[in-house]
């Protein structure tokens, strides 16, 4: 475990660290684990899923090709998502992938981690790919790290977005009473009502009410319901008319908030310009709903097989699915 995994939590330093892709709750120092290999590829000790990704996808689009051509000589940035696509669904990283990505990185391309996770469940997703130098773009969009091995923790934040979810917070209490709500804080900092806890936290929540959560600037808000169907879950929504926000439903009845037009490929976006990329040199893997900018903003933008037919329906391209090991195939592309 490299100091990348360390986190300062609640003013304690060390007192916490981050195991493996898809902890529920960081683990103390003296009952922490390594990542363990297993015959499958590699993966956390605990294995509970996040909530937003519960459920199984209805069906599997056959891969699609656009045609596309590597231009010889050329480093793409390459945003991948992480669950769903890096990673199965019980945060499992398949051999392949974990090879294919590091390939890609030695080959010299832009590797940049994109996704709705929170930095202290992406950081253990880069060490483990072996990622040492670039970005990665987290709270899907939010917030974008720098990595550099030189810096005191191996990282810092380039980019924060907040905003103010007071409104947010009050129109869909009203609407979803019991639903569960929580906050990510420029600091990293998690704080849930209900002691509600996630894997793509990275860190754990503490527990306030709502009215000292609409207090707070976000960085990300989540709202999550488990009384709801994901339809009841949208039809609430709509009627909250949520305004000054940047929104996206995950597959189950849960809920990602950022700031007015805060999405990956805005994030994605600044960090191209920051390489000098140019536009028609990116590419982009993922998913989910919350990927669908993502994948139209990059030239070469890939759906996993597993996708919702609107993310397939955003790309000229499909992979296989993410237990077929989808993205290694476009990894593999690049080399």
């Amino acid at each position: 475990m490299t100091r990348m995994t360390k986190e300062k939590i609640a003013g304690t330093e060390d007192q916490h660290e981050l195991v493996g892709i898809n902890s529920t709750v960081p683990l103390k120092v003296e009952h922490s684990e390594d990542l363990t290999d297993t015959a499958g590829g590699t993966t956390a000790p605990a294995r509970q899923r996040s909530a937003a990704d519960v459920r199984i996808p209805l069906k599997v689009h056959p891969p699609r090709s656009n045609g596309w051509k590597k231009e010889a000589g050329v480093q793409y940035l390459v945003a991948l998502d992480v669950d769903g696509t890096l990673v199965d669904h019980d945060g499992h990283m398949s051999p392949a992938v974990r090879e294919a990505a590091q390939a890609v990185l030695a080959a010299g391309h832009h590797v940049v981690i994109s996704t709705g996770r929170s930095k202290g469940a992406t950081l253990p997703v880069i060490e483990l790919i072996g990622q040492e130098r670039g970005y990665a773009v987290c709270s899907n969009g939010g917030m974008t790290l720098e990595l550099d091995p030189g810096l005191p923790d191996y990282h810092r934040v380039l980019e924060c977005v907040s905003f103010d979810p007071s409104q947010a917070l009050v129109a869909l209490e009203e609407r979803l009473p019991t639903a569960k709500f929580a906050l990510e804080t420029a600091d990293g900092s998690f704080y849930s009502t209900e002691r509600f806890q996630d894997p793509s936290f990275g860190i754990e929540a503490v527990g306030v009410d709502l009215h000292q959560l609409a207090g707070m600037d976000a960085v990300r808000m989540v709202v999550y319901s488990t009384e709801h169907t994901p339809e009841e879950f949208a039809e609430a929504i709509d009627e909250a008319g949520l305004h000054g926000v940047t929104y996206s439903v995950g597959w189950s009845a849960w809920l990602d908030i950022a700031a007015s037009g805060v999405t990956k490929a805005s994030a994605l976006e600044q960090v191209r310009r920051r390489l000098g990329v140019d536009p028609s040199h990116t590419v982009a893997v993922g998913d989910g709903r919350n990927d669908i900018e993502m994948l139209d903003w990059a030239a070469r933008g890939v759906a996993m097989g597993q996708s919702p037919d609107e993310v397939a329906a955003a790309c000229h391209e499909v992979t296989h699915s993410v237990y077929e090991d989808g993205v290694a195939a476009v990894l593999r592309s690049l080399l």
